[in-house]
This record gives C-alpha cells, sequence and structure tokens, in this order.
C-alpha cells in the first residue's frame, strides 16, 4: 500500500487544525508548519472543504477550521476524502495488461486479496481518530486484535 503526497499532508494538515482546539488556522500558518508551498497547502484544504471535513472562517481571525471536533473523525473518512480506496469494483479495470478485460476476470484469487486487505485497513483507520493521532493516544495492538481475516 501506498500513502500519497495528497495523503499523507491532508492528513497532516487536518492533524495542525485538531492540534488548534477548534480555532482556525490561516493558510500561510498551515502552509509553513507543514513545509509546503502556500499553493499545495490551498489545494489541501480546498479539497478537504469539498468533502465537508474543514470550513473556512472569515474575518481578521478567520482561517480554516474543522467542521466537528477532532473526535467525531475516523481516519477512513480523511482517507476517502484525499484519495481512492485500496480497494474498488474499478481496481480489476486497471491493471487488464494488453488485453481489453483482466484473463482472472471470472478466477481471480489475487482479487480476493485485495478486498481482505482493504477491510484490514479500513478496519483500522475506522477505528482511530483524528484525536486519538493528535494526542498519540492510539492503541494498535488492541485494534488489530478484533480484526478477523477471511483467507486461509
Amino acid at each position: 500500500m501506498k500513502v500519497s503526497a495528497l495523503e499523507e499532508y491532508g492528513l497532516r494538515c487536518m492533524l495542525q487544525l485538531a492540534r488548534k482546539n477548534g480555532g482556525p488556522m490561516t493558510l500561510p500558518e498551515i502552509s509553513k508548519a507543514e513545509g509546503v508551498s502556500l499553493s499545495y497547502a490551498g489545494k489541501l484544504l480546498m479539497i478537504l472543504k469539498k468533502a465537508g471535513l474543514v470550513k473556512a472562517v472569515r474575518g481578521r481571525q478567520g482561517g480554516y477550521a474543522l467542521v466537528k471536533p477532532a473526535e467525531e473523525y475516523d481516519l477512513k473518512e480523511i482517507f476517502d476524502a484525499l484519495g481512492e480506496p485500496l480497494y474498488n469494483p474499478k481496481h480489476c479495470r486497471k491493471f487488464t495488461g494488453d488485453l481489453v478485460k483482466c484473463a482472472h476476470s471470472k478466477d481471480c484469487t489475487v482479487r480476493d486479496i485485495w478486498k481482505e486487505f482493504s477491510k484490514i485497513i479500513d478496519g483500522v483507520l475506522g477505528n482511530m481518530t483524528l484525536a486519538d493521532v493528535a494526542s498519540g493516544s492510539y492503541d494498535f495492538g488492541n485494534m488489530t486484535s478484533n480484526i478477523q481475516v477471511g483467507i486461509k
């Protein structure tokens, strides 16, 4: 699994806002804090705003802020806003080689691996909140002990 730059920096922008405890941050503040260009920070915040995760706050003390408390965001919803899921039904259409459709469309065992792996990742991300990450208080052992894999 690869985490894209958009996902990495988007999550980091969300963490900056979470650590602000509901107060807004300006685009230049976010840009400087994360070491990204102003235009890239703007792109990230527009994606997050379009997804309904952040809001623009007008005025002298304005900037960007979380729409809801950090405890109410799970990482899955943040990653879903910033990129594609690990596996989706369109996945097989991307890997057809030189063929019109995948040679394993009817009997694919690899697809089952990606589906299960996606469930595991979604399970972990769905059980971890933005507040957990911002405070460093997440427990991978507890999260992963409840995950069952269907592949043998």
